[in-house]
């Protein structure tokens, strides 16, 4: 379990390290004047982050928190994880090895190679990459940096949350994307413990989320995991599943 006390802790010690973004509230109305009056929203501006996503929060975390060994770190990534990790590594003078799957942005495989960490570009898919990854932990003993399914990632990508109770005041929703779920699964925690508790809900539709997405968004759970409830009435996703989707959708950055 991940508490408030945790994520308070892991900004102290990653805070050197990352920005403290901005945020701007934004009157809905001023897009769409025929629509009326609508609530005014804040945006925290993430992409303003030390290596362009929040994932600098994770990344700083695991490599602060944890014991490195002398072989260093290893990540698989979709592009923005590989460009925090190699990231913090840099700052931190650790050595860093990237596997990355064909179809990631050939910028962002730059920007992890101009970071000084090795880059492999292997098989077509993220989960070629993470293979990889467990296959060079096994055979080097560099230390896995999991893009959302790790601690360490979870505090670091919490400690936005921390930021944005204290920028803006009144929250009664939090909307955030969700690739893997680290993200909504650091700032679900630090929300938990706030009195009033705003409700933190993923904003992608299921044709545009992980395949796993669809049927948890549907049944409740994740694949595998034992029932809860059935969905609720009327429910249904935002639009239709694609037919063939896109080269690395869905896939943890």
């Amino acid at each position: 379990m991940i508490t408030r006390e945790d994520i308070r802790g892991t900004y102290e010690t990653i805070r050197p390290y990352i920005r403290r973004t901005p945020v701007v509230q934004l009157d809905l109305g001023d897009l769409d004047p025929a629509a009326g009056e609508l609530p005014a929203i804040t945006l925290k501006l993430e992409q303003l982050q030390c290596a362009g996503s929040f994932k600098a929060r994770g990344a700083f975390a695991n490599l602060l928190l944890r014991d490195v060994p002398p072989a260093g770190v290893v990540a698989a990534s979709g592009g923005n994880h590989g460009v925090a990790v190699a990231y913090a590594a840099h700052r931190l003078a650790v050595a860093a090895r990237i596997f990355v799957p064909t179809v990631s942005n050939p910028a962002k495989m730059e920007r992890i190679r101009q970071l000084g960490a090795e880059l492999v570009v292997t098989g077509d898919r993220y989960a070629d990459a993470l293979a990889a990854v467990q296959a060079w932990v096994q055979s080097s003993g560099a230390m896995s940096v999991h893009a959302f399914d790790q601690r360490e990632t979870l505090l670091g990508q919490g400690t936005l949350g921390l930021e944005l109770a204290g920028q803006a005041d009144q929250l009664d929703t939090v909307l955030v994307p969700v690739g893997g779920g680290g993200l909504i699964g650091g700032i679900a925690a630090w929300f938990a413990g706030s009195d009033p508790k705003p409700r933190a809900s993923r904003t992608s539709c299921w044709s545009a989320t992980p395949r796993s997405w669809r049927p948890s968004g549907r049944y409740g759970r994740r694949p595998g995991s034992p029932p809860n409830r059935p969905p609720r009435s009327g429910s249904r996703p935002c639009s239709p599943a694609p037919t063939s989707p896109r080269p690395g959708s869905g896939w943890p950055s």
